[in-house]
């Protein structure tokens, strides 16, 4: 790649143009040498390269051109000469080739960086006694929050009450607690057959899509975004086309991008408000047109709205359905985040608006509902009691509040790092900041992952993780106290200071 002065992302290009399905992460596992490509893929990355398939393998140690190679007897004779075994042949201690068992095509568009190659490299660092500070996750349990004591204290009250299954939907008690704070979001047309318990939202977003998609069909979903929509768009064999959000107009959705990728194969609007990875929250007039757009096109909405109790500044958080009774809408809400539960799987899925329409969609919701059996019962027990009463969440996103207070140290502290910039949050817990490419000779968002958590034992989750194509943002979750996010600022300051890719 160096010698053809070509790009990881340079390749992805040329793959998409040649019809080829390859993904920057799978770059990234040839190079590191963690996978080795399939036949086909082989095939074209040698061509992309301009080299001999085997010496791309290793098999070849001298460096020539594939031109070089059929123009070259002797490298001819020594490739004919030698014994090769395909990437794919394994021998057994007799010889005898094995078969082997690889993963899925359907996995070749999938990325999911928030846990991945550079977090594979900090479990190793960690098991060589390293200490790595862990700013990719948003997992709220390590860093101190805990869960409410009455969360706590009514689970283990019903433990012995929740050892059998529940009705695939979910236990009554739980769905009629989602219902009612459906309610008091004015998501309009919402009974209690048309509330899902789910192990987490990942759950019932890989659900709905797989009962929705067929081959070819396209689905909106935002850029940068969370990047298991994309995953369970492609997995269920549909197409995920990304709008962009805007930097410049505080991460809003850009209307005017999305309209243009509406095509005859779009059945679908994937919005995620609150926003991850960027933190930010849309206003009513922006959800509007989403609507608006949604009825020219007659689209279903998904709006996946976790961090929707996590809504800082005094603001309030829309939901999208409520502005959409004619429209077929779907919203995901949880308690992982709102109630610090995360490793509960604590998430539900509510149907509303114009069901009519979708009749047909929501008996294959129920099919594989039911296929799933039911979700963690000892997790729905506690819905009721974390939704009703006081809401703890709230005294952290209040001025003097942790998460208030974390968050706005954190935008201050990388502004003020020369060569980085950063948009407020105003809802979740994570920041999106953009670094100046050009003064860090940055072409590589993973390189530059890799390359801070080697020199300076910070992990963080590339802009690349989240299906944003350029190479010039990253994630930080600001979850650890200020003490140690100043910690890290300052070791991310200087790591900078002499960083260049």
């Amino acid at each position: 790649m160096s010698a053809r002065h070509l790009k990881q992302v340079d390749i992805v290009h040329a793959a998409q143009q040649a019809g080829v399905k390859l993904g920057k992460s799978h770059i990234s596992q040839y190079v590191s040498g963690k996978t080795i490509p399939r036949s086909e893929i082989l095939s074209f990355l040698a061509k992309t390269l301009d080299v001999d398939e085997q010496w791309l393998l290793g098999h070849n140690p001298s460096f020539h051109s594939a031109s070089q190679t059929a123009a070259s007897p002797t490298a001819a004779q020594s490739t004919s000469s030698a014994t090769i075994h395909e990437p794919s042949t394994i021998l057994s201690e007799e010889g005898i080739p094995m078969r082997q068992f690889h993963k899925s095509t359907k996995l070749d568009n999938v990325l999911y960086d928030v846990r991945g190659p550079v977090v594979d490299e900090a479990a190793r660092m960690e098991e060589a006694g390293m200490h790595v500070l862990k700013l990719n996750i948003g997992n709220p349990a390590p860093f101190g929050f805990r869960t409410p004591d009455e969360v706590v204290y009514d689970m283990a009250r019903q433990l012995t009450d929740t050892e059998g299954y529940s009705a695939s939907k979910g236990l009554f008690s739980a769905r009629k607690a989602i219902m009612q704070y459906a309610q008091l979001k004015n998501i309009p047309n919402v009974g209690i057959e048309d509330i899902y318990t789910g192990n987490g939202v990942s759950e019932l977003i890989n659900l709905s899509m797989s009962a929705l998609l067929d081959d070819g069909d396209e689905v909106l979903v935002p850029s940068p975004d969370y990047p298991l929509w994309t995953a369970c768009v492609n997995l269920a064999g549909g197409t995920a086309v990304h709008y962009t959000c805007d930097e410049q107009s505080e991460w809003y959705p850009d209307i005017d991008d999305m309209r243009a990728k509406i095509t005859d194969r779009t059945v679908a609007i994937v919005l995620i408000n609150p926003n991850n990875p960027t933190g930010a929250l849309y206003p009513p007039e922006v959800l509007q047109q989403i609507v608006d757009l949604a009825r020219e096109h007659q689209l279903m909405i998904f709006s996946d709205e976790i961090y929707d109790r996590l809504v800082m500044d005094g603001l309030k958080h829309v939901s999208i359905a409520s502005m959409a009774p004619d429209l077929f809408c779907v919203t995901f809400s949880g308690l992982s985040k709102s109630h610090m539960i995360a490793g509960y799987r604590v998430g539900w899925m509510i149907l509303s608006g114009n069901k009519r329409i979708a009749k047909d969609y929501i008996e294959g919701i129920n099919m594989l509902t039911n296929m799933r059996i039911c979700s963690n019962v000892p997790a729905q027990s506690i819905v009721q009691t974390a939704l009703g009463g006081h809401q703890s969440v709230n005294d952290y996103i209040v001025p003097g509040g942790r998460l208030c207070e974390q968050r706005d140290y954190i935008y201050e502290a990388l502004n003020s790092i020369d060569g980085i910039t950063a948009v407020k949050p105003k809802a979740a817990f994570y920041i999106f900041p953009k670094i100046d490419v050009k003064k860090f000779n940055i072409t590589d968002d993973e390189q530059f992952a890799l390359d801070l958590l080697h020199d300076e034992r910070i992990l963080i989750t590339r802009g690349g993780g989240f299906n944003w194509q350029e190479p010039d943002h990253f994630r930080i979750v600001y979850l650890p106290r200020i003490e140690v996010l100043k910690d890290a600022v300052d070791k991310l300051a200087d790591f900078l200071r002499y960083y260049r890719q």
